[in-house]
C-alpha cells in the first residue's frame, strides 16, 4: 500500500507511532487488494487551540474511493477516530462488493449468476492465505511479550475473583496457546486473524487450566530442588558488543526516541493498576472488551471474534466499562478526560 502523510503541525514521535499502528491495522483489511493498487493520503492540520487538530484520510481502491475526517483537541484521539471511521466505511464497501452480484436479475426476474462476478474472483483480488506454522513462529518471536502481558492481566483478574494464587502460571498458559496453535488438528483461520485467534486461545487456555488444576491438590515432591537455577548469570551477551578493554564513548550510544523513559513507564504502570482495580467491580464481558479495545488495540469486530459476541454487544460493553471508570477512578479531571477521549469508540 502506498502511504503519504502530510503534517501541518508539530510532528511528535507519539503521533508518528499512532499513524504507523493505524496504517498497519488498515493493511490487514486490505490484503485482498494488490498493494500497488491501494493509495492512502492523510493530512493533519492544527486549526486553533480551541478547535484542535483535524485529520483527513483518503483511501483509493481499485473498486472505489473512501474518505474520512475527524477533529479533536487531542491529535492522537483524532487520528484514532478518523481511522475508525475509515475502517467502518471499508467494511461496508467490501460487504457491498460481495453482495452486488446477487442484485443483478434477468428480464424474467430470476437471478443471473453469470452476469456479474464477485470481487474475490477478479484479477484485482488476492487470495488470503491460511495461517501457517511459520506465521505462528514469527508472531511468537516478535510479539510474545504482548500475549504474556495479556495473560498476566487475565490471571490477576481471576485471582482477585477467587482463583487460588499460583494455581496457573503465565508460562503454562503461553505454552498451551503455542501448542494448540501448532496442533494440526485445530482449525486455523485466515492469516488476517492471527493475533485475535491467539488471544482467543489464551482466554480458553486460562479457563481450561484453571478448571483442570483446581480438580486436584497440588503436591510438592520432596526430592525436587526448590531453588530456581540461575540461567542469567553470564555476561556473554554484553561482551558481544563491548569488550572489557574497550573504551566506551558518548558518541557510541544511539538514543532510541521511541523508547519510554523510566518515569513514563512507572506512570503507565500506575495508570494500568488503577484501571485494573477499578474494573474489578464491572461485569467480566465489559472489562474484557474495554481492555482488548483500549489497551491491546483490537477493533470491535476483532473483539467480537475473540469472545463469540456481536460487534454491537462489544460496543455496548466498552461504553459500559468507560462509564464505570468515569465513576470509579478518583483522578484529576484533565487526565480522566484524556483517558476517556482516547478510548472513545470510533
Amino acid at each position: 500500500m502506498n502511504v503519504h502523510v502530510s503534517y501541518k503541525l508539530a510532528k511528535t514521535p507519539d503521533l508518528e507511532q499512532e499513524f504507523a499502528q493505524q496504517v498497519e491495522k488498515l493493511k490487514r483489511r486490505l490484503q485482498t487488494y494488490r498493494p500497488d493498487l491501494v493509495h492512502l493520503h492523510a493530512g493533519v492540520t492544527m486549526n486553533s487551540a480551541r478547535e484542535g487538530a483535524t485529520v483527513s484520510l483518503n483511501l483509493r481502491l481499485p473498486s472505489g474511493q473512501l474518505a474520512a475526517a475527524h477533529s479533536g483537541t487531542i491529535p492522537l484521539a483524532a487520528v484514532k477516530a478518523a481511522f475508525g471511521e475509515l475502517v467502518e466505511q471499508l467494511a461496508s464497501h467490501q460487504e457491498r462488493l460481495r453482495a452486488e452480484h446477487k442484485r443483478v436479475h434477468r428480464r424474467d426476474g430470476r437471478p443471473d449468476p453469470l452476469s456479474m462476478v464477485a470481487f474475490e474472483d477478479t484479477l484485482a483480488a488476492v487470495r488470503l492465505p491460511q495461517i501457517t506454522e511459520d506465521d505462528i513462529r514469527a508472531y511468537v518471536e516478535s510479539k510474545l511479550w504482548r500475549l504474556a502481558r495479556f495473560v498476566d492481566r487475565e490471571l490477576r483478574y481471576r485471582e482477585a475473583n477467587g482463583l487460588r494464587a499460583g494455581l496457573v502460571a503465565r508460562e503454562e498458559v503461553v505454552d498451551e496457546v503455542v501448542a494448540r496453535a501448532l496442533d494440526h488438528g485445530v482449525e486455523r483461520p485466515e492469516r488476517l486473524a492471527l493475533e485475535p485467534w491467539l488471544y482467543r486461545l489464551a482466554m480458553q487456555s486460562v479457563h481450561t487450566l484453571a478448571r483442570g488444576n483446581g480438580e486436584h491438590d497440588v503436591n510438592v515432591p520432596l526430592h525436587q530442588n526448590a531453588w530456581k537455577q540461575n540461567v542469567g548469570g553470564s555476561d556473554e551477551p554484553a561482551l558481544q558488543f563491548h569488550q572489557p578493554d574497550e573504551a566506551m564513548r558518548a558518541q557510541d550510544n544511539i538514543p532510541d526516541r521511541h523508547t519510554a523513559t523510566p518515569e513514563e513507564i512507572a506512570y503507565d504502570e500506575e495508570v494500568m493498576e488503577q484501571i485494573e482495580a477499578a474494573l474489578l467491580g464491572s461485569e467480566r464481558p465489559d472489562r474484557e472488551a474495554f481492555l482488548l479495545y483500549a489497551v491491546e488495540g483490537f477493533t470491535p469486530e476483532e473483539i467480537a471474534a475473540i469472545g463469540d459476541r456481536t460487534p454491537e454487544q462489544v460496543r455496548h460493553s466498552i461504553l459500559a466499562a468507560r462509564e464505570h471508570l468515569r465513576k470509579a477512578i478518583p483522578m484529576r479531571s484533565q487526565w480522566k478526560n484524556k483517558l476517556l477521549e482516547d478510548t472513545r469508540i470510533a
